[in-house]
């Protein structure tokens, strides 16, 4: 195999601007120590409640890909004081809860939905009113699984046909406190509602039959508010009481459990490998991949175990080991849902039949990510039947895949992410036609990849 040409070496490929192929070619091995980026879920919610607090509050290791960013910037327009130091700490002024300011202008979100969803449950219950835009893959995504219990709130929304963006919020201060049940498990729908009675008096509470990842609520005790969290026969009943006042936090953000993921299945995978991921996160409403990949029989080690701001982390080894095909418990599905695309790459490589599904929620992420993800398998020789709420994907018993295919990302960087991995046990190499949308979550994943004994080329 020829070697591939390297990309300009005055700037990563990875984080280049516009659209860019990758091609990933078949590793020999993959070894050595990384750490992933911090958690996005986590460097979200630190940014939104650190802005809503009383001071500063300074926040170690967070994820500077583009949807955090987005987050940074529309607080910023909301009367934040937001900067990066030179140490890469950021200081956060904020304003206090019912302190947002009107923004000048509309807030654009890119590609980032938790931004939005959450964005929207905060500005619901203020005095103010705010437009949201994004890319045209956010502007795609439906809105009203969180428009509708805002509503119910007071907030007045108009929303684009369908639900979607651009949509407008208009606060009300003071909102109605509501007792909500989530029709569908939702840690973005759950937080937003959560935020948005942070300014709103009384007890609102939230009822989530199926528990999600529960970030949000560690967070929001952590700088002072008042929550409560019940487990109860109908499920996990949250409440937390209005009107808080915040105490700002220093806050180390762990690794991203949801960006390990793919280095997690990528060791599993390619014969020989050997790697360490540092930091992870091993927050129990995130750790589905983990459980899922050990019952296929990945040889998976935590190492130094510890809590880091309240939440669980380790070091993780990976070793190659052989997978077998499963049927996934659907109770794991909360737990991973933004790791079924590496969860299929990781199938297509088992021994026998996986079975995949509970994950419905799939088909309103950044794309249809069941449909996609059976595109791209399909494309490079594996064998799949798609389900409404998942797939059913035959293995290749350890063996390379055909691969030699260019992958439709559609704008989606776990998609992007997952078939990169899938290239790295194919017979031929595997392109990703654009992926450039990687830096949402994960600036600096294929140059990792790279340091790993990945290679991939550019153009």
């Amino acid at each position: 195999m020829p070697h591939p040409p390297a990309p300009p070496a005055n700037l990563p490929a990875d984080q280049r601007h516009g659209a860019h192929e990758a091609t990933v070619h078949a590793a020999a091995t993959l070894r050595g120590r990384i750490r992933v980026p911090g958690d996005k879920s986590i460097s979200h919610r630190a940014l939104m409640l650190s802005a809503l607090a009383v001071g500063e509050s300074r926040v170690e290791g967070l994820l500077e890909g583009e949807d955090v960013l987005a987050t940074a910037a529309a607080m910023r327009a909301m009367g934040a004081t937001i900067t990066r130091g030179e140490d890469a700490i950021w200081r956060i002024h904020g304003v206090g809860v019912g302190g947002l300011l009107q923004p000048a202008g509309a807030v654009e979100m890119g590609n980032s939905g938790t931004s939005t969803r959450l964005l929207m449950g905060l500005v619901a219950s203020h005095p103010i009113t705010v437009t949201f835009t994004g890319d045209a893959s956010l502007s795609g995504r439906p809105m009203k699984r969180v428009i509708d219990p805002l509503a119910s709130m007071g907030a007045d929304i108009t929303a684009s046909p369908g639900g979607r963006l651009p949509l407008m919020v208009r606060g009300l201060c003071p909102a109605v406190p509501i007792s909500y049940e989530l029709p569908v498990a939702s840690a973005q729908v759950k937080s937003a509602v959560l935020l948005a009675g942070l300014n709103t008096p009384g007890v609102t509470r939230v009822i989530e039959p199926v528990a999600t990842r529960d970030h949000s609520e560690r967070m929001l005790a952590g700088f002072g508010a008042t929550i409560e969290v019940e487990a109860t026969n109908r499920g996990r009943i949250i409440s937390i009481t209005g009107e808080a006042e915040l105490r700002p936090q220093t806050i180390v953000v762990p690794g991203d459990p949801s960006s390990a993921a793919f280095f997690m299945v990528a060791a599993s995978v390619v014969p020989g490998s050997d790697v360490v991921v540092e930091n992870v996160g091993l927050n129990p409403t995130r750790a589905g991949l983990l459980t899922a990949l050990r019952l296929m029989g990945a040889d998976i080690t935590e190492l130094d175990p510890r809590s880091v701001g309240g939440e669980p982390v380790a070091d993780l080894r990976v070793r190659h080991a052989p997978l077998t095909g499963i049927e996934v418990p659907h109770d794991l599905a909360p737990s991973m849902i933004d790791e079924y695309p590496a969860l299929f790459v990781a199938a297509a490589f088992a021994g026998g039949r996986t079975i995949a599904r509970g994950a419905d929620e799939l088909r309103v992420k950044e794309s249809d990510r069941i449909a996609v993800m059976k595109a791209a398998l399909d494309a490079c020789g594996v064998t799949t039947t798609e389900h409404p709420d998942g797939l059913t994907i035959e293995g290749s018993g350890g063996e390379p895949i055909a691969g030699g295919a260019r992958i439709a990302s559609r704008l989606d960087h776990r998609i992007a992410m997952s078939m990169a991995i899938a290239g790295l046990h194919a017979r031929s190499p595997v392109t990703i036609d654009d992926a450039s949308p990687v830096a949402t979550s994960f600036p600096g994943f294929f140059a990792l990849l790279e340091t790993l004994g990945g290679t991939v080329s550019w153009t």
